[in-house]
């Protein structure tokens, strides 16, 4: 990890580089998100991983072939329609 401070400026539009070296040091690819937490004088970045929604509903789908159940699209849909439903009727 860089041991020594780096130091970038903010552009008039608000945007800030991340120096070369730590892009590299850390993986960091273009259109990788971020949370941003402030407070005070400092400003906190932590890189946003995602989950990878596509593995999640596979791993799903293959725990779903061993117990022998199968849904239909129109099932999965109607599911996900419930879940939605809920989650807005829990937010009022």
């Amino acid at each position: 990890m860089t041991q020594e401070p780096l130091v970038t400026t903010v552009s008039e539009k608000g945007q800030v580089v991340i120096p070369q070296a730590l892009r590299k040091e850390m993986g960091i690819k273009p259109k990788t998100k971020f949370l941003v937490f402030g407070r005070g004088n400092t400003v906190i970045m932590k890189r946003l991983e995602l989950p990878d929604i596509k593995q999640e509903w596979e791993e799903v789908f293959r725990m779903m072939d061993r117990k022998e159940l199968r849904l239909t699209q129109k099932e999965v849909q109607a599911e996900v329609e419930v879940g939605r439903r809920e989650r807005r009727n829990r937010k009022r």
